[in-house]
């Protein structure tokens, strides 16, 4: 993988959100009448945009889902924000990457204003030339939108650059504008999920794809 700019999502592709997202979702759910007690049940959400997931998972209209991001924002900014954590390997993959001379990016659905607390608080923020993500009135969750927009404004060629992720919407993101794509395995999306979208590479766990990187 020749990339010298490399994009990386952030759920479930350098941390392990499951407690906090779920416990966040559970909360706005509780808040809307809805009782699920049963935190696997919502492992869903983590990845798609959260308005979108809302309507989609639950049925809400577009008012109902905007009065549960709410109520989800209530308790993450406070509390789910920091019940996450970097999977293990993904800091030796960054130094790797940077020793490399490569510009990393993050391109995330979440609000760039959790997204930027998240890689400070866990100390990898430093890696990263700029954090992307959306705004709170929901600009940008679209991760088509998120990437032509972060290369117009960073200028990268799309033949030099790599999105890495765990879902569709990035491989789907990647792929519409230009880039290829490295699928990881170790996140929330399913194989299935994943091969449909036809990656341009597939990488089960985080040493494999920084072998992936130390072989170029």
């Amino acid at each position: 993988m020749h990339h010298p700019n490399v994009l990386f999502d952030l759920d479930g592709t350098l941390t392990d959100p499951r407690e906090g997202i779920t416990r966040s979702i559970q909360f706005a759910l509780s808040q809307l009448g809805i009782d699920e007690p049963d935190l696997t049940r919502l492992e869903h959400f983590i990845g798609p945009p959260l308005l979108q997931a809302f309507m989609q998972f639950y049925g809400f209209d577009e008012a109902k889902a905007w009065e549960a991001v709410n109520f989800y924002r209530e308790r993450f900014k406070v509390t789910g924000l920091y019940e996450n954590r970097v999977f293990e390997g993904v800091m030796p993959l960054l130094e790797t990457l940077g020793n490399q001379g490569r510009q990393l990016y993050i391109a995330t659905s979440k609000p760039w204003i959790f997204a930027r607390e998240i890689a400070r608080h866990f100390d990898f923020a430093r890696h990263f030339k700029v954090i992307y993500g959306s705004e709170l009135d929901g600009t940008r969750t679209n991760k088509v939108e998120l990437i032509a927009h972060l290369l117009a404004e960073e200028g990268l060629d799309p033949a030099n650059t790599l999105m890495i992720g765990d879902r569709k919407h990035d491989l789907i993101g990647a792929r519409s504008n230009g880039l290829d794509a490295a699928a990881v395995g170790y996140g929330f999306g399913s194989r299935e999920e994943l091969v449909a979208e036809s990656p341009a590479y597939h990488f089960q766990t985080v040493d494999e794809l920084h072998q992936a990187f130390l072989r170029t």
